[in-house]
């Protein structure tokens, strides 16, 4: 009977402390509290993120409530900024020579230039046979010249008994010879000075002091930085039927206003090429040759929430991503679907719904809390 007694005691005993057992591992399931998570930002079971109010001043969190609107559709075209025709100027020798520095030296790049502006000057440089050729011909005409004179001296002391129209002949003569004999020295060792063709800015450079050139050698190029052209290549020729605004994205987060000026004619690779002007108020931080992402403003609208793009980050799986502020100290990430506005603002279709307070700085900071 002890023994009975004995046994049923464990097995009660036995039976309370599994059920206890029981109840601490449902628990452990269940969200971490804010004790229990500390003050560190912690990257939950989730994948959302718990981050203390602490560290979100510290990583400067700021949130907005997201609205819907609507919004003009996007289309990115892949574009190259270029010299606009009007606003550009390359600098090129006319004969070969040896170039010499200008009044003010040889231009250097950035150097602000105005038009007429001496930049330069090549010296021509002929070989010895070609010099030779040119002396021997301007000691010709020297001759010529002197003769000339002479004969026109006598008739001149002839006059009244020699007709005018001699006189007048010999001193024409003589001033031909002259002008000849100028021309004649002058190119023996003609300089060209190399002036600016616009006002702008020296973009590219060739050349040093002393170099020998070609004729038609390319030394200087000048743009107006204000004034530049975007070219675009647009794949969908019903695009220009319906192209509003538009925009040149150099880097993520400039964007820099284009006016559409017109479409070429003539396919180039299967594509049209469209091309933009910028609004040429002031300098635009644009140069030439540089690859940029265009983005042309449809007619056509669409709904959704717009942020901006700094919002938007990348989750492990490599999938566009917005933090949502849950609750307090938590953060949720929300995947959505994107269409860009500008440089700096995107329009998010899906993903979000009105009311959502979205994550529009510190969002690639939260998004690497481990």
């Amino acid at each position: 009977m002890n023994a009975f007694r004995i046994f049923s005691t464990l097995f009660v005993a036995f039976a309370c402390s599994g059920a206890q057992a029981g109840g601490d591992h449902n628990h452990s399931h269940a969200e971490p509290s804010a004790a229990a998570l500390g003050d560190s930002p912690t990257r939950l079971p989730d994948g959302s993120v718990f981050l203390p109010k602490k560290s979100q001043r510290q990583l400067a969190v700021r949130t907005v409530v997201a609205e819907e609107r609507l919004a003009p559709q996007s289309v990115e075209l892949t574009g190259r900024v270029l010299m606009d025709a009007n606003a550009g100027g390359r600098v090129q020798a006319l004969q070969a020579g040896r170039v010499e520095a200008g009044p003010r030296g040889l231009p250097q790049l950035g150097q602000h230039v105005r038009k007429g502006e001496a930049l330069a000057q090549v010296r021509s440089s002929v070989s010895a046979i070609d010099r030779a050729n040119q002396q021997a011909q301007a000691a010709e005409l020297r001759g010529q010249l002197e003769v000339a004179r002479r004969r026109a001296d006598r008739l001149a002391q002839l006059e009244g008994s020699v007709p005018r129209k001699d006189i007048e002949a010999a001193r024409l003569e003589v001033a031909s010879l002259q002008q000849r004999v100028a021309a004649v020295g002058g190119s023996v060792s003609a300089t060209e000075t190399l002036t600016a063709p616009i006002t702008g800015v020296i973009s590219a450079t060739h050349v040093v002091a002393g170099q020998v050139v070609d004729a038609r050698e390319l030394l200087f190029e000048i743009v107006d930085p204000s004034r530049l052209v975007v070219e675009a290549l647009a794949f969908d020729l019903a695009l220009l039927s319906n192209i509003g605004a538009a925009s040149a994205v150099p880097a993520p987060g400039v964007s820099v206003p284009l006016r559409f000026l017109g479409a070429a004619r003539a396919q180039r690779e299967g594509a049209m090429p469209l091309r933009f002007a910028t609004s040429g108020s002031q300098t635009v931080p644009l140069a030439v040759n540089q690859p940029v992402k265009v983005l042309v403003h449809t007619r056509a609208m669409v709904k959704g929430v717009n942020v901006p793009a700094a919002a938007v980050v990348r989750s492990a799986a490599n999938q566009e991503v917005v933090w949502v502020h849950t609750t307090a100290e938590v953060f949720a990430p929300r995947p959505v679907r994107v269409v860009p506005l500008d440089g700096a603002t995107v329009s998010v279709l899906d993903g979000l719904k009105a009311g959502d307070r979205v994550v529009v700085q510190g969002a690639a900071l939260v998004n690497q809390v481990r």
